[in-house]
């Protein structure tokens, strides 16, 4: 075959440079065209022009920052002698080399490393420990829609005194510490003062439009505050009357009202699913809080500390709050259910009872839950009538009385230890 038929090899040569040119191209090479080094330059402009401030913090915090970690240890040197006493070569050699600690930028008191050691301690707080409780009584002695208040001896659950007067299911009671008076209200649009001593209605406060749902007595004032599903609450001077205050604002029905003494002196739960905090002297909202998505049907104000919760429906549903600017410290989560009622004593002994019966105790410093009961019908009534309406613990804090469904009250103690 002759070689003039061959196809030449100059072609061939250029090819198969290409193809190992290709193949190797992500090696390092000196030879660097003059569009790398375009691109390469073009990056590293955009670099310094975009990152150029963020290069090195900014001089009020560059003093502030500390050492990001132990420092790189200098190499100490030291003439050793090896050898006899009559060779004389030495040689070098590089000794302690281990890192010298050195500060942490989380232990500077910046105020960075401030809060992360404060969070570090609220995250780690045990709860205080509460004896479980029981039930140790069931008073039993109400019918069904009775309209009737009833007075009973706690300590014997004898009935002392049946009064008679609202035509519809009364639904709130408040008892004044520094008068002897009883305040009702109920689905008949009534709020009356009952004296104990004569045991008869003295007063009539007359403004509602619907059926009143909840009620509470200032602890220093003499003044009463009522809500209803008006969607209003109303303050009242308790010996005049007179209607001093009509806090409107909410916009479904106010199912709880709670007073205190300092501001907000007067707080109200909503079906519309919001909590408000009222300055009582001007009768207008200080502060609404909406973080529950479901309606607020109940209130609790500690007794010693600054604060209070609120109890809704669904998960997340139990909230605590801190006075007076209302603002949330954390949930109580685990009581899944609707939430009718919430106590809380002196001893942090917090409680919450639901509309399926579902009972929970729970530390109030740390939103633990510690004992869940269920509320168990009493003979004759139905299954569903498992109900906890309304709860409060005693003067003592030492019991809680519990209002039921299945038309009973239930009284819980603490076990002995």
């Amino acid at each position: 075959m002759s070689t003039d038929a061959l196809p030449p090899l100059e072609p061939q040569f250029r090819r198969n440079g290409k193809r190992t040119r290709a193949l190797f191209a992500s090696c390092p090479d000196d030879n660097i065209t003059d569009e790398e080094r375009s691109v390469r330059m073009r990056l590293s402009v955009k670099i310094q022009d975009e990152f150029q401030q963020f290069k090195t913090l900014p001089s009020a915090l560059l003093a502030q920052q500390g050492a990001v970690g132990p420092a790189r240890p200098k190499e100490h040197l030291k003439m050793i002698t090896a050898g006899g006493d009559s060779e004389t070569s030495r040689i070098i050699a590089k000794i302690d080399n281990t890192p010298v600690a050195q500060p942490s930028t989380f232990s500077s008191s910046t105020k960075l490393s401030q809060a992360l050691a404060l969070h570090k301690t609220t995250r780690i707080i045990k709860p205080t420990y509460h004896p479980p409780w029981k039930l140790v009584r069931v008073i039993s002695g109400h019918l069904w829609l009775d309209r009737v208040v009833k007075i009973w001896d706690l300590a014997s659950g004898e009935l002392k005194l049946s009064l008679t007067g609202h035509i519809s299911t009364v639904r709130g009671l408040a008892v004044s510490p520094r008068h002897p008076y009883l305040f009702s209200c109920g689905e008949d649009k009534m709020v009356k003062c009952w004296d104990l001593e004569s045991n008869k209605v003295i007063r009539h406060y007359h403004g509602h439009l619907s059926g009143v749902y909840a009620m509470d007595i200032h602890p220093t004032l003499d003044v009463l505050v009522t809500c209803g599903r008006d969607a209003s609450a109303r303050v009242w001077d308790m010996r005049t009357k007179a209607n001093i205050h009509v806090l409107a604002g909410h916009t479904g029905t106010v199912a709880d009202v709670k007073c205190q003494e300092s501001d907000p002196q007067v707080v109200t739960g909503s079906m519309d699913s919001t909590v408000r905090l009222w300055d009582l002297a001007a009768g207008k909202t200080m502060v609404t809080l909406t973080h529950h998505k479901k309606s607020v049907r109940a209130l609790a104000i500690h007794p010693t500390e600054f604060s209070f919760a609120s109890g809704s429906a669904g998960g997340n549903n139990i909230k605590k709050w801190k006075c007076p600017e209302g603002s949330f410290v954390f949930n109580f989560s685990g009581h899944n259910a609707i939430i009718n009622t919430l106590s809380v004593n002196a001893e942090g002994v917090f409680f919450s009872g639901a509309d399926n019966g579902s009972m929970t105790f729970w530390d109030y410093n740390t939103g633990t839950p510690f004992q869940n009961l269920d509320d168990i019908p009493q003979p004759g009534s139905l299954e569903a009538e498992a109900g906890v309406f309304c709860s409060t613990f005693d003067m003592t804090g030492t019991r809680l009385i519990t209002g039921g469904a299945d038309k009973t009250i239930k009284v819980y103690a603490e076990q002995s230890r």
